[in-house]
């Protein structure tokens, strides 16, 4: 028998409404159901032996369920119950309808690059978690200016003095990239993208890189000691003088059922209020 996990957002009031109904549902069609609460930070858990998991809740859901589904190369069903929806893409009035197109193998699958983050220290990893959005260098206090290096393959790329860093994947582009100045990019293109937060100079501005090239990142000290990474806004680390953070593409992508292009557009335009222009 198939087993399925449901990942239910204890935040949203309705996920547990909608999780005994697809319950009764899957049980009905033949599988075995396991229910996981999330309460909206990252759980050490083991996703082995699921044949797909359903979240229910918002993007950073699907986050969380990315992260451990993409080297099982386990698919995700995102139900939205968030308020944007970019990577929920199933609204919970069509679930039925998708889930019972999935179970056909009718239903369209996207496929998301991700990246691994790892932080060494005194040249031995100590921290390594893997990023669907993407991974904030920041201050561990807030209004603290700190300066940042970055290298590609080692090539000295740039030097920035601001708030803080932002390195996304395609589908991070819409969320704290964007709020702080990135380009939007579609999430079928495979690139890093680096932003940084209320830089210190006129000149540095958002860049997009190759994501074949290794990206290495050293804080330099400052007045602010205490530094932190936070990995897709879940998985915070605190780093110290020396550090070297070191981010790279994953061969495998995650698989996100009903995440078409036409729904991230249409996510752009309902959530983002974006229209391309004015209509005639």
């Amino acid at each position: 028998m198939e087993k399925v996990l449901i990942v239910v957002n204890t935040n949203k009031e309705e996920s547990k409404k909608i999780a005994a109904e697809i319950t009764v549902f899957l049980k009905e069609s033949g599988f075995s159901v396991t229910q996981m609460n999330f309460d909206g930070f990252s759980h050490e858990c083991d996703f082995s032996g699921f044949s797909f998991v359903i979240t229910l809740g918002g993007d950073g859901t699907v986050l969380f369920a990315a992260r451990n589904c993409v080297e099982k190369e386990i698919p995700v069903f995102p139900v939205n119950l968030g308020e944007f929806g970019f990577l929920a893409c199933v609204q919970p009035e069509n679930w039925k309808k998708e889930l019972s197109d999935f179970l056909a193998d009718i239903a369209p699958v996207a496929a998301r690059s991700m990246m691994r983050v790892e932080i060494e220290r005194k040249n031995r990893v100590i921290y390594s978690s893997l990023a669907l959005n993407d991974a904030v260098i920041g201050a561990k206090r807030a209004a603290s200016v700190i300066s940042i290096s970055v290298e590609q393959n080692e090539f000295p790329l740039c030097r920035i003095k601001s708030d803080g860093m932002i390195i996304s994947t395609p589908t991070g582009s819409t969320a704290y990239s964007a709020s702080a100045g990135g380009p939007i990019v579609t999430p079928d293109l495979d690139v890093f993208l680096l932003t940084p937060i209320n830089s210190f100079s006129l000149s540095s501005r958002p860049i997009v890189l190759n994501p074949e090239n290794e990206l290495k990142i050293k804080a330099d000290p400052l007045r602010t000691r205490e530094m932190i990474v936070t990995v897709d806004g879940q998985q915070p680390f605190i780093l110290e003088n020396g550090d070297v953070i070191k981010i790279s593409r994953i061969d495998r992508k995650v698989r996100l059922v009903y995440c078409t292009q036409s729904r991230f557009y249409s996510a752009l335009r309902s959530k983002l209020n974006w229209s391309g222009g004015p209509y005639a």
